[in-house]
Parts: C-alpha cells; structure tokens; sequence
C-alpha cells in the first residue's frame, strides 16, 4: 500500500537530517563491485556511504553503512550508520532488511534518542507490504501491531500521530478484507459463517467505512437464518447511526418485506 504523503517524506527528511553527519568525500564507481569493502578509516567509509544516498544509489549507501558498521562496530558512527542503513534500505524497498536493520538497531540502543524513528521505519516497512483484500494479511496484520507499538511507546511524537493515522487505514483495509470473505459466504449460501464475519467488522472495525453495509448484511442474513429479532437489532443501530445511508434504506425495505410485523427503527 503506497502512501507518499507529506507527512511521511517531511519525517523521514527530517529522521535522516538529524542522524547524518555532514560530510563531503564521494565514492568513486556505480557498482557494488565498484566500491570494494577494504579497510578504510570511518570518517571516509561513512562520507561514501552518504554521498551514495545522497545521489539515489541506495542499495550501495545501505552495503556501505553495514560497512561502517562491520569495520568500525565502536565508534560512534556505527550507531548512526545502522539506522541510516535501514533508511537506505526501505528508500530502496527492500523492505526485509530495512525492518532487519531497524530491529537490530534496537536491540543494541534500546534508549536512543532515535529509537522512536526506528520503531516507525519498522511500521512503514510492513505497511509499503500491504497486498490487496483479495490476498493474505499477514504483513497488514504486522504493520498494524507496528503502528500500534508506536503508538504505545511514543504517544506524543510526530510518528506516533503519523501511526494513528495509518491505523485507521489499516484498520479499514482488514474489515474490507472481512467483508469479501463474508460476502463470499453469503452468495454460497453460508448464512452463519458470513453472519461471523459482518459481526465482526461492526464489533471490531466499527469505526471504518465498511460498517454500514455490514449492518445491512446481519440484517440479511439474520433475515435468512430465520432470527428477525436479530435482523432488527441491526437494522436499528443501522438506523440509529447512519440514517440517511443507502443501507439503512435497503435495510428497511428488507425488514417490511420479509418481517413486516418487526420494526427496523
């Protein structure tokens, strides 16, 4: 799931300025080969490393901030450049090793000043992996316990506010990919399994899009079971909440219909 918003290339500009030196002293090639992994001091092995970035060659910048990392692992430039590799990484959508990059990151400075970036790289790097409804959720499921984690840790900073938001989304994409499922039990005539999986998008995605048209689905297939009781109640929270909706009056011609002497207000 693609989302280049303002919001994210204004934090991971401002993540980067803030964990990049300065530094001026370019690699030579455009090849990894080009750019042989020999013992070089610091300061030049972490300035190629930038000036690779710097240019959009980012596979090489995150194989040189490993570099940085591997030949130097003491210096204080090893810390900056691990996760400098993992923003190379994810620039270059090589979303497995950014999130590998970023984790790792953590488990050696837990409590850096920079942590609750690398905690939102790991989110955004599940959620570029988000696959369309008709596929498994897996990775929608990790990048949501991600933003959540970010959430959780670090309330009151710009990447938590930018999670929330990406939250919503996510959780939007999971009650859509509830909804297929239940629509497809419903035309198989699965009435219980598909009644499951609407309730579930209303009693756990009740604030998405999708709740609505669930409602209206409880009322069909409740209608279809044969529990009109049932039918009602989601046709009244139906009404209640989204009175003007085209749901609700399907829903309602659906209940004078085929339950007439049950109100669905």
């Amino acid at each position: 799931m693609s989302d280049r918003s303002p919001m994210k290339l204004a934090l991971i500009a401002t993540a980067a300025a803030a964990t990049v030196l300065t530094a001026g002293c370019a690699g030579r090639g455009n090849q990894v080969k080009d750019t042989a992994f020999v013992a070089r001091d610091v300061d030049t092995l972490y300035s190629a490393a930038k000036d690779r970035l710097d240019r959009g060659d980012t596979k090489l910048a995150a194989a040189l901030f490993d570099e940085v990392e591997r030949q130097h692992p003491y210096s204080p430039w090893a810390r900056r450049a691990q996760l400098m590799s993992a923003f190379s990484y994810y620039v270059a959508r090589d979303y497995t090793k950014a999130i590998q990059s970023a984790q790792r990151f953590l488990s050696i400075h837990p409590g850096n000043r920079d942590a609750p970036y690398a905690y939102y790289l790991i989110g955004l790097s599940y959620y570029e992996q988000i696959s369309d409804i008709s596929r498994d959720q897996k990775i929608t499921k990790q990048s949501l316990d991600a933003m959540n984690e970010v959430v959780r840790r670090y309330p009151n900073t710009r990447y938590a506010s930018d999670a929330r938001l990406k939250i919503d989304l996510i959780n939007d994409h999971l009650a859509g990919k509830e909804m297929e499922i239940g629509r497809f039990y419903e035309r198989s005539g699965r009435w219980l399994a598909a009644s499951l999986r609407f309730r579930n998008v209303v009693e756990g995605y009740q604030t998405t899009s999708h709740t609505p048209e669930a409602l209206y689905r409880l009322v069909e297939t409740n209608l279809a079971i044969g529990i009109p009781t049932e039918a009602q109640k989601a046709a009244a929270v139906l009404g209640a909440n989204y009175p003007g909706s085209e749901w609700y009056q399907k829903a309602f011609e659906l209940m004078q219909k085929h339950a007439p002497d049950t109100s669905a207000s």
